[in-house]
Order: structure tokens, then sequence, then C-alpha cells
């Protein structure tokens, strides 16, 4: 190949002798069959002397350093309309598209409405998770968690160290001491997380726990790019295993999850399922203002302006009757506004807990009357199902708080010492 490269190129054998950096007789020596390895340095200076395509490159990488041609990262990464309705058709599960430095790229609507920091500017995996209080509280033995995700930052230094996206990514997440502890205490190594199994506790779904399987593949046309899928653990109903072979739901014991509140889980399944059914716009957008972001709302659009204050102060909110969801819109850059459709009750989980603005109430008031069925009868019904768990919440509460007045702690629970 390299001779018939050579020649396309209209080069004789010295130009591409001195790209290797080698004399004319080895690189002679090489064309008639000789197989040393070329460094990814040569590798790149004679890709250039030679003009090598995309493909052509990747075959010289491939055979030479045994790895995959990696993209420049500089400048907005453009995800491909089919790479994009694969995200979108793994409806119901969240899936995702993250950059080497596991910068959000893409995702679909169930990423969206688990966990709506996705749809924030530069969100990023690993500085969610290990520097803002709800990632803390999602990832259930955190510390256990930081640490695989140290072992991935420092396999990315191996590999591309000198990318100044990830030292500020680094340097970022090593302001938490709980990091920088781990930073200094372990020096291992890992590639990704493909097959792990672990818990999660979910703020839009009411802060319950489900257990999840994360599924990481390399995609072909964006190869150094994380195409991520998560996979609730279910298996047969009589089964005493989970989908991987593990107790099925042992997780339940020490989460203290009910019934009813997995119920409530399968319920946001199902209705992610309703919506593919229903051949909804799922896919993730980009339009050229904010105008055009409200407008995928559809005729009769309901801005939002107080919850988006109270959402996130970068975002624009736009209420959708006829297709009862929400358009969430953030301006990325200059001309570039990300669209996603989500559930009211994504939104409704991301307003702060108390008194509300007027204004803020109002529209909080219409948006959940969105959330709620549809008929009448079936919303009077739901009301009453809500209103009857959080009297029993309240009761509960205020039980516990008569203990402790009467006795400073709560029946049934010990102190480090033993002693009630």
């Amino acid at each position: 190949m390299l001779k018939r490269w050579r020649k396309a190129a209209g080069l004789t054998q010295p130009p591409a002798a001195r790209a290797l950096g080698v004399s004319v007789r080895t690189y002679r020596n090489i064309e008639r069959g000789a197989t040393p390895r070329f460094s990814q340095a040569q590798c790149d200076s004679l890709a250039e002397v030679l003009k090598l395509d995309r493909e052509e490159r990747h075959a010289l990488l491939l055979h030479n350093i045994g790895t995959y041609l990696r993209t420049p990262s500089d400048g907005r990464r453009e995800v491909q309309p089919a790479l994009r309705l694969l995200i979108d058709r793994q409806m119901p599960s969240p899936t995702y598209l993250s950059d080497r430095n596991w910068n959000i790229l893409a995702y679909n609507a169930a990423m969206a409405e688990l966990w709506p920091w996705v749809m924030e500017p530069r969100a990023n995996l690993i500085r969610w998770a290990l520097t803002t209080a709800e990632g803390r509280a999602t990832y259930h033995d955190w510390h256990k968690h930081a640490t695989v995700f140290v072992r991935m930052l420092r396999f990315a230094l191996s590999t591309h160290g000198e990318d100044a996206d990830l030292q500020e990514l680094i340097a970022d997440v090593r302001k938490n001491p709980d990091v920088q502890h781990i930073w200094e205490s372990d020096d291992d190594l890992v590639e990704h997380r493909d097959g792990h199994v672990f818990l999660a506790t979910v703020p839009t779904l009411g802060w319950k726990t489900i257990e999840i399987v994360s599924h990481v593949a390399y995609p072909a046309i964006m190869p150094d790019c994380r195409f991520v899928v998560m996979t609730w653990v279910e298996a047969e109903p009589d089964s005493q295993r989970d989908a991987l072979g593990g107790t099925r739901n042992a997780w339940v014991n020490e989460t203290h999850n009910t019934s009813h509140e997995r119920d409530r889980a399968q319920e946001r399944i199902a209705e992610a399922e309703r919506l593919r059914a229903a051949d909804v716009h799922t896919a993730r957008l980009v339009v050229e203002s904010a105008d055009k972001a409200a407008a995928q709302a559809g005729q009769g659009g309901i801005p939002l302006p107080a919850l988006s204050r109270l959402v996130a102060s970068d975002c624009q909110l736009t209420l959708s009757p006829s297709r009862r969801n929400v358009v969430w819109a953030v301006e990325e850059a200059l001309g570039e506004w990300g669209v996603t459709q989500i559930s009211p009750d994504t939104v409704i989980a991301r307003v702060p807990r108390g008194a509300l603005p007027a204004e803020a109430r109002a529209e909080m008031k219409t948006l959940t009357r969105i959330a709620l069925p549809s008929p009448r009868e079936a919303a009077a019904s739901r009301i009453e199902q809500i209103l009857g768990e959080l009297d029993e919440e309240q009761r509960l509460l205020r039980e516990i708080q008569e203990d402790l007045s009467r006795c400073g702690t709560v029946p049934g629970l010990r102190s480090a010492t033993g002693q009630v």
C-alpha cells in the first residue's frame, strides 16, 4: 500500500523516507516487504506527505499501532442523522452519545426525562457525577463510582493527555477533596463501564431507586465517541435472578422501595413506549433561534418564563398543550439552540420545593394539569391518589416529630454505642 500511495501522490522514495525519519535504503526495504511498526508520529507525518484520506490513515494506524483513527476534538462535533436515529430508537432505554472526554453530544427523550442535566450547556457526565450534589445523590456507593470515574480519567490521560479539554475536566473534579483523595490513593486504569450493573436514585422518579445495566459501544462513524445505552435490569417474573445472573431485586431491601414505587417507575417506561408507538418526535434538534425553538411546541404553545428561571437560568421552556409535553431549549452557541421534548413531570421534578411566586405558581398549575390524565374523571382519581399518598407521608413525619420531641430519637434506631 505504501508504494501505491506514494505513486498516487506523485512522490519518489526520498520524501517518504524523510517523513518517516529513516534512510532511503530502509524505506526501499519497507516497500519490498520489510514490516517494521511505525510510531503515531511517523504515521501522522507519512499521512501528511502522502495526502492520505481518512480510510487510508485508518488502515495505516491500525496496522502500525493497533488503534482507531482519532478525529479532531476542536469545535462542535456533528452527529450524523443515522446515529441520531439509532439513539432515538433505543427508547424507552435512556441513551446518550459522548465524546472521548465525556461531553454529551446527543441523547434521546428517555435520557432527558430521567436526567435533565444532559440538556445543560457543556453537559459532561464525569463533571456532573463528581462535582454536583445531584450526581452524588444519584449513585449508590458514590465513592466506588467515583473511583471508577477517576480510573477512566487516568486511562484517558494515557491516550490523549495533551488534550486541553481533558486537562480542564481533571482540574475541575480534583477540586472536590474526596476526588483528590481517590486520585492520590488509587492509580489503576479503566477504559469503560460496559456491562456494569449499578443502583441509581433518580430525581425525576421522585428520588426512587432503579437498577441499571450500562452498555458501551463505539460507533464506527465516530470511533472516539461512546454510545451508551442504560437498561433496566428485569428478568422473568418467576425468576430469582436478574438479567445478568445476580440475585433478582436484591436492591429492593437495601433501598426500601415499595411495590407502588416500582410500579411508578414502570409507568415511566410505559409512557416512553407510548411516545415511541405514537411516532412522536423525540430526537434532540438544533435550531437557529429562541423563537424557532418555541415554535417546536406547535400551535398554541404556552411560554413558561417564570418556571424557566426557577428550573435553570439558561433554559427556555414552552408548554405544548396539543402534544402534552414541554419543549426544553438551551442556547448552546451563537445561533444554535438545542431542543428536546420532555414530559411535564420532568419539569415539575426540577422546580424547587417551597412557596412559588405568583407567576410561577400560575404556570405550575397549568403544567400540573397537563401532567394529569386528560379525562376529567381520570384526573380527579389521580389527584385523590396523590393526595392520599401525601397525607400518609405527612402523618408519618408528624409521628416521627413527636417521637423526637419526647425521647430525642426514633424508636427502633440505636446509636453507634448500641444505646437507644
